[in-house]
């Protein structure tokens, strides 16, 4: 009984400095103590992890490292892809949110999410708001929807990129296949574009993920693809065009911000904004700039 109970206390010691090894440490007593509270804000987070950084083990660094290289894609990445790029195991990186004053994985991924997608009320709120304030009635509600357009068309018209605009429309022109892919909000400015380009001969494939299938598959050297997100972003979409970017194909960017989720990905961006009315937004200027890619890339084909 004593030599077993030796064995098993011997097995324990084992166990506790194989769990320290994986998060990169030599054992559970010399791993770096969690903060009693989490940052707030994306700066602060790296404010913490640059007081820490010079002291973590090396695979614990190598998380710190990664995290800090591609801090755009924690807010759409799962726990195995995080881990996936830094090299280390799922663990590990579970240790390093814990290190960073986290209580796991999704705790950090939220402070990135709010940080890179707004916060938007849900309908319920937006419809009651609505209410409350009396611009609930049809022909209110016209005038407001019809003015915001309208700010965001003059907006698109202030703001126009035109060199990313033309190295868009040479990118898309080249193309064998225009790939496009725009869910939730973006999926009618998707469907048009894939409606326009089938109008106009050109060989297009829309992305339309029924039945969670995104045929990635479908990526053909030569090809092209247009994505198309807006805050709050499409995980799906953000995904299709990472997988476009990583077999090399060149991929347009429809988004509205510099340096958003889709930056890592796009070849080229083109940024527009909505004005919203009561947190709905139009695709005014959308559909506007949707209409002259297809017209643009159309033409440059012959």
């Amino acid at each position: 009984m004593q030599e077993d109970r030796t064995g098993e206390e011997a097995g324990l010691r084992a166990d506790a400095g194989t769990a320290g090894e994986v998060a990169g440490t030599r054992g559970p007593s010399e791993a770096p103590r969690p903060p009693e509270s989490p940052p707030e804000t994306v700066e602060a987070f790296r404010e913490r992890l640059a007081t820490v950084i010079e002291g973590l083990p090396k695979r614990l660094r190598q998380c710190a490292e990664h995290v800090l290289a591609h801090s755009d894609r924690i807010a759409v990445s799962t726990v195995a892809e995080l881990a996936a790029g830094a090299g280390v195991p799922p663990s590990a990186l579970m240790r390093f949110c814990q290190i960073m004053g986290f209580s796991g994985y999704s705790g950090m991924q939220r402070l990135f999410r709010e940080a890179y997608v707004p916060g938007w009320p849900d309908y319920a709120t937006r419809l009651g708001n609505l209410k409350a304030s009396g611009s609930g009635r049809p022909g209110a509600l016209a005038a407001e929807f019809i003015e915001a357009g309208r700010l965001s068309l003059e907006s698109l018209a202030r703001n126009l990129d035109e060199s990313a605009l033309e190295a868009a429309v040479s990118l898309l022109s080249q193309a064998g296949t225009i790939h496009i892919v725009g869910l939730r909000r973006a999926f009618p400015v998707a469907s048009y574009l894939a409606y326009v380009f089938e109008k106009m001969a050109v060989p297009a494939m829309l992305h339309d993920g029924v039945g969670r299938l995104d045929h990635r598959f479908a990526l053909r050297p030569g090809d092209a693809l247009i994505a198309i997100t807006f805050a709050p972003y499409s995980e799906e979409t953000i995904a299709l065009a990472q997988v476009a970017h990583d077999v090399g194909l060149p991929v347009v960017a429809l988004t509205d911000r510099q340096g958003g989720p889709l930056s890592r990905a796009a070849k080229v961006t083109v940024t527009l904004t909505e004005v919203d009315f009561g947190a709905f937004r139009s695709l005014s200027a959308t559909l506007a700039m949707a209409m002259t890619l297809a017209v643009a890339v159309g033409s440059a084909r012959g």
